[in-house]
């Protein structure tokens, strides 16, 4: 069976940049090791990028959060020094989930990453809705949200829409 890692916007500026938390700084270390995992099984690894334009500000997102992140082309923008893209396959997507999933031939995919509360869970939702016979899982020691608490309440989310939810 083909399976297929998900590492939503493991980028500078959710893990010690602009929005960085210490909660998304602790999964660093977790998420090397599952990519090396999926690596290591010869596994396809899909990285998104949370992408925006320096006109962020003026968009519907920028006004409900007024913090520039994630600009293209920014340091803030790459994704984080030390985690393995060689060979991955990068997607940029301008808003919370990829709205471009149908044109993958997913078996079982497996998301880890930032913000659990945000586009974690968006993208889960999209594969969900796309797939409805996958198996879609989510690694909690894989990932962080904005606190937390929304963490929590994102990961039981998923549960309650057949996201198989784990750790470890």
């Amino acid at each position: 069976m083909k399976k297929t890692l998900i590492v939503v916007d493991m980028q500078k500026d959710f893990i010690d940049g602009a929005l960085g938390t210490a909660e998304a700084v602790a999964v660093v270390d977790n998420v090397k090791k599952k990519i090396a995992g999926y690596r290591a099984n010869g596994d396809e690894v899909i990285f998104t990028r949370d992408t925006h334009q320096q006109s962020y500000l003026n968009t519907n997102e920028g006004k409900y959060l007024p913090v520039p992140h994630c600009i293209e082309g920014s340091d803030g923008w790459q994704i984080y020094d030390g985690l393995q893209t060689e060979g991955a396959t990068i997607v940029n997507k301008p808003t919370f989930g990829y709205l471009d999933w149908a044109k993958y031939q997913f078996e079982e995919v497996e998301l880890i990453g930032l913000c659990t509360d945000i586009c974690v869970v968006s993208n889960a939702l999209i594969l969900k809705a796309l797939y409805p016979e996958i198996t879609v899982k989510v690694d909690a020691t894989c990932c962080a949200g904005v606190t937390p608490e929304s963490h929590a309440a994102a990961l039981l989310t998923m549960k309650m829409c057949q996201v198989e939810v784990f750790e470890g």
